[in-house]
């Protein structure tokens, strides 16, 4: 398909912001058509943002979104094409559509033929399905066009190419997980080399709720073969010469495209982007979190003020009797690391005084010790602090509690489970410590001691997390197999594990479902965040 110019266009947009997301839209246009693009290619439900969820089913919505797309068709008047996402309505289908615009209108509604139905995706309840798989004519060539879970059915790509097209445009809102670009460009790849025909991959890029767009949008040629690449984790427009011939092309801009990133830069790029556009869509500028010492805290500070700067987060310290000389000055050691203010609000005055409010009930009085009782008190009078701090200064807390003591309930309802949004909701305990030594060693922003030592809630005298916990690694190996592998407990066991231990860990996974159903959003980093990727009743009587 020679001598057709495509402008790739990674955008950030926010879900809602319609008028927003069109001017978006148009200066990106703007900008490829200055350029000498052609045809200039958007992601998946740009117009609306992604994922709209039941927003689509107001039909207010639904005719915001076209109207905009009609007045961005209208600026194609003899000037180059465009491919944006939007809901479409026909009759009583709701289309998530791929839309081309051109010559001063909407040439082609191209819907999305597979409607993906697992994890995060519910489309089936909001969109019809579309049945005719049919190239667009466009300027004297036929444009395959696809949306999304479309590439990830390759009948669906033959089809177009069975009825003559001559290159495969894909348009995506795809949600970083680790590992998933390469598996986007390998499934791309195959596609285009199974068609023999070039590929053109967008991507969102962005953060919406606890989903993050990695961007990374790519082109191939007819051989499976990379040929241009944007960045991952930040917008980005790329005019790709003369369309997606890599054999012959005389330029090869991928080299200079690619991020060059491992998985644990795309970890940490994902929490910070997933942070800070949460932060900003949601018309916050600052962060707090309670600074205790301990690796989730200060590791959850990096992120922020990676994500933020320095001058929007603000850590508190709320030691207790209990507090040991070493955290408190861990937790300063990280403040200092990152240059945050903080705040010291000691917690024993409150302590006390509900010890004399709760007396003529609790009657004995070493209560405070018991982590069922008092421990839990002091983890809600911290919340109830940070709270206070959080409602006075409009600032966004952040929860630091990690995806181990999620899975087990090892956290309080009220207490450190208090938060507006978590960063390492979506990493287990053992994944945190790994991510602390890789950031430490470009710049030491988490205290060494702070890794080192042994984890402990600190909530009476030498208590310790393994305590209550089996050790971190033995923990997180068996989390994962029943949480992301769906394994029984008989099934782990038979992988060498103890069955005191396993049927211990997955009977407190499914009681502590009504702790995990009232926790704040996060990150989604894996294949099973918990929230929609993994849905169970909190009655629930199956034997582990």
């Amino acid at each position: 398909m020679s001598g057709i110019i495509i402008a790739i266009a990674q955008i950030n947009v926010t879900v809602g912001d319609i008028d927003g997301n069109r001017q978006k839209i148009l200066d990106y246009y703007e900008r490829a058509a200055a350029q000498g693009a052609q045809l200039v290619v958007f992601p998946e439900l740009c117009v609306t943002g992604y994922p709209p969820e039941d927003l689509i089913l107001a039909p207010a919505f639904r005719a915001q979104a076209m109207e905009a797309a009609r007045a961005l068709a209208a600026q194609t008047k003899n000037k180059p094409a465009m491919i944006v996402g939007c809901v479409w309505e026909e009759g009583d289908k709701i289309y998530n559509a791929a839309l081309l615009l051109d010559d001063g209108k909407i040439a082609h509604m191209q819907p999305k033929t597979c409607l993906p139905n697992y994890g995060i995706f519910d489309e089936k309840r909001l969109f019809t399905a579309g049945t005719d798989l049919k190239p667009v004519d466009w300027r004297g060539h036929k444009i395959g066009l696809l949306v999304c879970e479309d590439v990830w059915h390759e009948k669906v790509a033959m089809a177009h190419k069975k009825r003559g097209a001559e290159i495969l445009i894909v348009i995506n809102a795809s949600p970083f997980e680790a590992g998933k670009m390469a598996q986007r460009q390998a499934l791309v790849a195959s596609a285009a080399k199974e068609c023999a025909l070039p590929a053109v991959y967008v991507n969102m890029v962005g953060g919406q709720d606890d989903i993050v767009f990695d961007g990374g949008s790519f082109a191939v040629d007819e051989k499976g073969v990379l040929c241009a690449q944007l960045p991952e984790f930040e917008e980005g427009l790329f005019v790709i010469p003369s369309a997606v011939e890599g054999s012959t092309s005389k330029t090869d801009p991928s080299a200079a495209l690619r991020s060059g990133r491992d998985d644990s830069d795309r970890l940490w790029n994902a929490m910070c982007l997933g942070l800070r556009d949460y932060v900003r869509k949601n018309g916050f500028s600052t962060v707090l979190l309670g600074l205790s010492g301990g690796i989730d805290s200060a590791f959850t500070a990096a992120v922020a003020v990676d994500a933020l700067g320095k001058d929007h987060v603000k850590g508190v310290l709320m030691p207790s009797p209990y507090s040991s000389k070493e955290s408190i000055d861990d937790a300063l050691e990280s403040a200092r690391f990152l240059g945050i203010e903080t705040f010291s609000v000691p917690n024993a005055p409150a302590m006390q005084m509900f010890d004399e409010v709760l007396s003529p009930v609790f009657k004995t009085g070493d209560w405070m010790e018991d982590v069922a009782v008092g421990g839990n008190l002091q983890a809600r009078l911290r919340g109830l602090t940070l709270m206070a701090m959080s409602n006075k200064f409009d600032w966004l807390l952040l929860s630091t509690g990690n995806k181990s003591e999620i899975a087990v309930g090892y956290t309080t309802l009220y207490g450190d489970s208090c938060g507006g949004y978590n960063v390492i909701k979506d990493l287990y305990k053992t994944q945190i410590y790994a991510l602390a030594d890789w950031r430490n060693a470009r710049s030491s922003v988490i205290p060494k001691r702070s890794i080192s030592k042994a984890p402990s809630a600190e909530l009476k005298p030498g208590q310790k997390d393994a305590d209550q916990l089996p050790p971190y690694d033995v923990l997180d190996r068996i989390l994962a197999l029943h949480i992301e592998g769906r394994l029984s407990a008989q099934e782990i066991i038979a992988q060498g594990f103890a069955r005191d231990v396993v049927e211990k860990i997955v009977d407190w996974v499914r009681r502590n479902e009504y702790k995990r159903r009232q926790s704040c959003p996060g990150v989604k980093l894996s294949p099973m965040l918990f929230g929609k990727d993994r849905r169970f009743p909190l009655t629930n009587s199956m034997k582990p």
